[in-house]
């Protein structure tokens, strides 16, 4: 007697089609999708990775729109912070600048 398999061939294909819902087209017939999902998952594992990237240049922005309305550069506010051993990383400091602009003045005042 041979061994065939079924049930877990059923749940390895439905598991490949389920991670396909929401493809257009032909992207659901299992052949396709197998593909697909496998493109996806490489996708997705590299843009968890650039979000990372993406963000900081995004804090990077805000920090600089700020302190350039306080007549400094980016470059030289990072580097006085770093001489004045202030400890906040670029997150922490556009959260300030958005949310407490009071606080990021006195931190700029600090700094200069």
């Amino acid at each position: 007697m041979r061994v065939k398999n079924g049930p877990s061939h059923h749940e390895r294909r439905n598991k490949i089609l389920k991670q396909a819902k929401g493809f257009r087209g032909r992207r659901k017939n299992y052949r396709i999708a197998k593909i697909a999902v496998a493109h996806a998952l490489m996708d997705a594992y590299e843009d968890r990775r650039r979000k990372k990237r993406d963000m900081r240049g995004l804090w990077i922005v805000r920090l600089g729109s700020v302190v350039r309305q306080s007549g400094m550069s980016y470059s030289s506010f990072i580097h006085a912070l770093k001489m004045k051993k202030i400890i906040l990383n670029r997150k922490v400091l556009a959260n300030i600048a958005q949310r407490e602009p009071a606080v990021f003045s006195r931190i700029i005042a600090a700094v200069k």
